[in-house]
């Protein structure tokens, strides 16, 4: 079959980085291309009207791709270039995902590892504050909230709140040593009991629930083998947890212990309670718990319990739903857990793609309107408009220089907007992320859509019922 030729259309500003990803991405989809680089600087802020009497498609294109950020009906644009047309991605890096060069497989998403959530102190709760918890817990991809009792006190009233649970529709595990509050728990619906071990497994013959078996003192394996043996022969359903200890009391050590308690009870149901070091490490818990997964998947453990409570672990669950897909897809695929899942890439970006200080040089000299572009390159910030190239790696310095050359366009509203947008160019270089001017700074799962200043601004026009602006650039 011939090749399929296409005809890109792009800004100055994106014209070198776009010939980089096109050269690699053309020779790997399949295609033939050519580049129509207009005389805007900024591809986002083209119309289809803007750019239907611009445009020049070579004889034999079959497809004109235009920037993602181009909105309208297409249908002037069409008329001029003769073939079809359509808009690619809002950014130039997702070209290659565009073409299925880096497509998901048919079956990603799917997982085997359950995520309990455990919600601390659910006695100290009103109810209503205990099912709005519940609730977002499940949003966030739990599929059973754990209930955290409190030792020192018994929940007198936890069937109500379990069966208020059961109500909603979750499902409820109980976590608690005490015989009473777990007998309550199980006959009000609670499926399973964390935990057991010698001290309580008679009592747990008469919970109608799952059992989660752990040693009966500290780190001792060799104290499972009687609690299991005894829930065994009574026919009772249970899950081992060797249970995971944080850095510096033996962390290494009871990871082994999950390894050798696989190798003696292969067919066993496991829980890891990953919590354990989530919350007890000064760290982002996302990468922790990507790890931890990946152990539980490897090792056939299908269950982990976490929580959310210091405020570095603010969004365990959702990282575990994100993080039990990925490694699934690993080791269902023998597939490097890499460029899958970039929901998970939050501190810093997979890549950032400077336009580097030659091209800034050249838009800087080709630019013929006062309003302002940012970048964040090589560890400075730039400022450029008409006649105005700066640079400096102090925001505060960069203004100043700026309003030292008098510039008549920077009002209060020009001067809140370079603010905002150099403190999120101040972030970038800080963290290594890509800064493109109005657009939000990609945190993965937890990005903020952002909507850009030049839609903020048609938006008050169309209100206004004020006609746009002729000029196809933004101040």
């Amino acid at each position: 079959m011939p090749r399929e030729r296409l005809h890109f259309v792009t800004g100055r500003l994106a014209e070198y980085a776009l010939r980089r990803v096109l050269e690699e991405l053309s020779a790997a989809a399949g295609f033939d291309y050519s580049l129509d680089v207009l005389s805007i600087s900024v591809a986002a802020l083209m119309t289809p009207q803007w750019i239907a009497p611009r445009l020049h498609v070579p004889a034999g294109t079959s497809r004109v791709l235009l920037p993602g950020w181009c909105q309208g009906d297409l249908a002037a644009v069409e008329r001029a270039a003769g073939v079809p047309v359509v808009c690619g991605p809002k950014d130039l890096r997702e070209l290659p995902r565009f073409f299925g060069q880096q497509a998901p497989a048919a079956d990603y998403g799917r997982y085997d590892i359950e995520i309990l959530a455990e919600i601390n102190h659910a006695p100290r709760l009103p109810l209503e504050e205990l099912l709005a918890t519940a609730d977002g817990l499940r949003a966030d991809g739990a599929d059973i909230i754990d209930l955290g009792c409190d030792p020192a006190a018994e929940w007198t009233t936890v069937a109500d709140a379990v069966r208020a649970l059961r109500d909603r529709g979750h499902r409820v595990s109980i976590d608690t040593m005490n015989v009473a509050e777990a007998a309550a728990a199980t006959r009000a619906g609670a499926e399973l009991v964390l935990s057991v071990n010698a001290s309580n497994r008679q009592a747990a013959l008469d919970w109608p629930a799952e059992l989660v078996v752990v040693p009966d003192a500290g780190s001792d394996l060799e104290t499972l083998e009687p609690t299991l043996e005894f829930l065994a022969a009574h026919g009772a359903k249970f899950r081992i947890d060797p249970i995971l200890e944080p850095i510096g009391f033996g962390f290494a050590a009871s990871l082994g212990r999950y390894l050798e308690a696989r190798r003696r009870w292969p067919e066993a149901e496991m829980l890891m309670g990953i919590g354990n070091l989530t919350e007890l490490t000064d760290a982002d818990s996302a990468p922790i718990n990507v790890m931890l997964l990946g152990i539980c998947q490897e090792l056939g453990i299908r269950s982990v319990l976490t929580t959310q409570v210091i405020n570095w672990t603010r969004s365990s669950v959702r990282e575990c739903d994100l993080a039990r897909r990925l490694v699934w897809q690993s080791i269902a695929h023998r597939q490097l857990p890499k460029h899958v899942e970039p929901r998970l890439v939050m501190l810093r970006d997979p890549a950032v793609q400077p336009f580097g200080a030659e091209a800034l040089a050249r838009l800087a000299a080709e630019i013929k309107d006062p309003n302002y572009r940012i970048f964040a390159e090589e560890g400075q910030l730039h400022i450029l408009a008409t006649g105005i190239q700066l640079a400096d790696v102090d925001p505060f310095t960069l203004f100043e220089r700026l309003m030292a050359l008098a510039p008549r366009n920077l009002d209060p509203a020009h001067s809140f907007y370079l603010g905002y947008e150099l403190a999120k160019a101040v972030t970038a270089l800080s963290l290594d992320k890509q800064y493109r001017q109005d657009q939000a700074l990609d945190w993965g799962f937890l990005t903020r859509p952002e909507q850009s200043h030049r839609a903020r601004r048609e938006a008050r026009q169309a209100e206004n019922e004020t006609p746009p602006e002729a000029s196809a650039e933004s101040p």
